[in-house]
């Protein structure tokens, strides 16, 4: 048996991963990633940069993506719960404009693996989180691009309020939708 579950989501190439968790009154341990098992069931990459952030209650980052050097990314949640949400930017595949999203936490300890060509984001649901990620390639500063994080072509269902205010950088605040996106993959 593998130590992995992987789920295929209705966007080809993005998964959610869960992992096998073993537990006993000290605590837990499990593997967070395995080059072979992952390869095994589709996601066959190279990780080059990992990444931490931490965030409070209501901060939304994204959708982000990078132009020339797209990053395939595998994101989990250390502490507290996020709505992690990808976009398909890739501009040949069926599923173009559409997006899939999955609840991560520290409880649940879930991952979500998404290839390179989407944008990505995600909305803190607790008072705070901290996430992490592998990046299959390296962060290139002059390289960025973003898309509206309620854009309503795309129709992302954020598990938020009908009055949430995201804290966005001020960067989110200027990204285009996609009827006016500059970039496709």
């Amino acid at each position: 048996m593998g130590k992995f579950k992987f789920i295929d989501t209705e966007i080809e190439g993005v998964k959610i991963i869960e992992p096998t968790v073993f537990g006993d009154a000290r605590g837990y341990f499990m593997e967070t990633y395995s080059e072979k098992e992952f390869a095994e069931n589709g996601i066959d990459v190279k990780f080059v940069q990992d990444n931490e952030s931490r965030s409070k209650k209501g901060v939304l980052r994204g959708l982000h993506f990078q132009k020339q050097n797209p990053q395939g990314k595998l994101v989990r949640v250390l502490e507290g719960e996020v709505f992690d949400v990808a976009v398909d930017l890739r501009k040949a595949s069926k599923t173009f404009g559409k997006w899939v999203g999955v609840t991560l936490s520290a409880e649940n300890k879930k991952q979500f693996y998404i290839p390179e060509g989407f944008a990505h984001g995600f909305a803190v649901l607790s008072e705070t989180a901290t996430f992490v990620y592998k990046c299959t390639r390296l962060y290139a500063p002059g390289d960025e691009g973003g898309l509206m994080w309620n854009d309503p072509q795309i129709g992302i269902q954020w598990p938020v309020s009908e009055d949430f205010k995201p804290l966005l950088s001020e960067k989110d605040t200027k990204n285009p939708t996609l009827a006016n996106l500059d970039w496709t993959f």
